[in-house]
């Protein structure tokens, strides 16, 4: 089969940064599907395990979010079948999805929606799963209406994660919601997708809070950049409010450990990854997760983030698409259709 592979942490631009291999068609385990892929799309984990990941002698496939048909199924797959259009977001510790044919654990599988097409869903599943654990489970959101009436606010407003974590917010609860974004078009974007106030974190943070009514919130989420914000972010959130991580375990480590002490602020650290590296007792989680989101796609309160579309699924196409996420200037997600 083909799929694309990275031997060597290269710049982005050299051609041999990443490169067509060809591999064997893998045979799945017993809870396995073997996916046919359709698309995928390219996140900042892609960019960052290229850059500096570990990879075999010939090489590492890369690639999480995919979208595709379930070619076979393991003994024990109980929750799909030969023929199903799926959406998942795979595990890190496994190849790839950059792949003709990628397997995964049937219990981070979710069914397609219906109302997307396979590039369309292949933007959503692994910025979805980081932020709907993040807002339901480590921070505990309520999402009955009138239950949660909590200030948000969402630093990295238009990217991937921040773009469903506004989705769900506003799908979902009665949060308020106040992303940041600096230029017109991710301004546009942010308040498309529901934010009731878009502020610009390259300017001071605490001035524009003020000025729309909301000197400190209750909930905040560093998705990118926490360490430009890290001095200030203390003091932008209530005495026992919420601190939400995306970025890694050295973040925590960027702030003023009394000042959040003084303020009894809860920390709460989310990696998608955990359920499919450690498998715990409810790693279906992920696919009731991925189940619940086509539900509401495909009642048109969730859109998909996809922005930027490229064809085919190639190396060179894959190396365009890492330039885009390593530029830091993307919207939304940067996906990949088709390997003819």
């Amino acid at each position: 089969m083909r799929a694309i592979a990275f031997t060597a942490h290269l710049p982005v631009t050299d051609p041999n940064a990443l490169i067509d291999v060809t591999r064997d068609t893998p045979a799945p385990g017993p809870r396995d599907l073997r996916v046919a892929v359709k698309a995928v799309s390219v996140n900042p984990v892609d960019v960052k395990v290229r850059a500096g990941g570990e990879f075999p002698p010939e090489g590492r496939v890369l690639g999480f979010d995919a979208a595709g048909i379930v070619d076979a199924v393991g003994a024990d797959v109980t929750l799909f079948k030969p023929g199903d259009a799926v959406f998942y977001a795979g595990a890190i510790n496994r190849p790839g999805s950059n792949a003709e044919f990628h397997l995964v654990d049937e219990r981070i599988v979710g069914r397609k929606p219906a109302t997307l097409d396979f590039a369309e869903a292949a933007a959503l599943p692994l910025t979805a799963i980081t932020a709907s654990e993040l807002l339901f489970e480590r921070i505990g959101v309520k999402r009955r209406p009138g239950a949660d009436t909590r200030s948000l606010l969402i630093i990295g407003g238009a990217g991937g994660v921040g773009s469903m974590a506004i989705q769900y917010a506003k799908a979902l609860t009665d949060i308020t919601i106040i992303a940041t974004a600096s230029r017109p078009e991710t301004r546009d974007w942010a308040t498309a997708l529901g934010a009731h106030h878009v502020i610009d974190h390259t300017k001071p943070l605490a001035p524009q809070l003020a000025a729309i009514g909301h000197a400190e919130v209750d909930i905040l989420l560093s998705l990118t950049a926490t360490e430009t914000h890290a001095s200030v972010i203390p003091e932008l959130i209530v005495p026992g409010g919420r601190l939400g991580l995306i970025e890694g375990a050295t973040s925590i480590g960027l702030f003023d450990a009394g000042k959040l002490f003084m303020r009894s602020i809860q920390i709460h650290q989310e990696m998608m990854f955990t359920r499919p590296i450690l498998q715990p007792a409810d790693m279906i989680v992920q696919h009731q997760i991925l189940s619940e989101l086509a539900e509401l796609v495909d009642a048109g309160s969730i859109r998909t983030t996809a922005k930027t579309k490229l064809r085919p699924i190639n190396a060179a196409r894959l190396r365009e698409a890492h330039g885009l996420v390593e530029s830091g200037h993307n919207i939304g997600k940067v996906v990949l259709a088709g390997f003819d």
